[in-house]
């Protein structure tokens, strides 16, 4: 399959599986457990995308500057700092780690 059959492929994909989405009935989207599911997805996805590109190399698991500036910005969020002071802060701390 050529690149430009397996980009077809995923749109069309893409455009189903939002379709689905969009006919599932209202009654189904309201209970508890499905809104809960509904509400924790994209923490999960956006979880798992820090991670790969913190940790991973390839096909490998690296602990490096990443790691450090993952931990100093947990900690600033912890700290409930202000979002630019966890970006500047955990950015720095990479780089420091880096130079050392």
């Amino acid at each position: 399959m050529s690149l430009w059959g397996a980009v077809l492929v995923a749109g069309v994909g893409c455009y189903l599986l939002k379709l689905v989405g969009l006919s599932i009935p209202a009654r189904v989207l309201e209970r508890p457990a499905v809104s809960r599911v509904a509400d924790l997805i994209p923490v999960a996805l956006l979880t798992a995308l820090v991670a790969v590109q913190v940790v991973g190399d390839g096909r490998s698991l690296v602990a490096d500057a990443r790691l450090a500036g993952l931990g100093a910005a947990v900690v600033l969020l912890v700290l409930r700092a202000p979002f630019l002071l966890v970006v500047f802060g955990s950015a720095l701390v990479a780089a420091l780690v880096r130079l050392l």
